[in-house]
């Protein structure tokens, strides 16, 4: 999920990896458009339901209120902690948690997407990425 400010640029704030969901939740409560882009990079399975049939199977299977409720407080949960990361750790230490967070999906996305996740430019991350790989360990 990313947004574009007025210079065109991205800025992505979420991905979600195998089995992972991804939404706009304000805009979905709220009825107004988004300001955000959902895009697949790759082969996914696509929900969509409209407001009124979510709660009424929210109410008919509660099952299903308790599962999405679980998934929204964990999205919720790991949103605070890319906050927090974002003031308070460096570039390199956000790649890190970046590397540890998503393993699988850190090879196959391009290095724009990963720098615009990071909030850094993509010259930035080539250069954290040859600090990591010559750095002993």
């Amino acid at each position: 999920m990313y947004a574009v400010d007025a210079k065109g640029n991205e800025h992505n704030i979420q991905f979600a990896a195998e089995s992972g969901w991804i939404a706009d939740i304000g805009s979905f409560h709220s009825g107004k458009n988004s300001g955000f882009f959902i895009e697949a990079i790759e082969h996914s399975v696509i929900l969509q339901i409209e407001r009124r049939d979510l709660y009424f199977l929210y109410t008919n299977i509660p099952k299903l209120d308790r599962i999405f409720k679980v998934i929204v407080e964990n999205n919720y949960v790991e949103l605070q902690n890319r906050v927090l990361q974002t003031i308070s750790s460096t570039a390199q230490e956000r790649y890190l948690a970046f590397l540890d967070q998503y393993p699988k999906l850190a090879l196959r996305l391009p290095n724009t997407q990963i720098a615009s996740y990071l909030g850094i430019t993509p010259e930035f991350l080539s250069k954290i990425r040859k600090e990591i790989a010559s750095s002993p360990s």
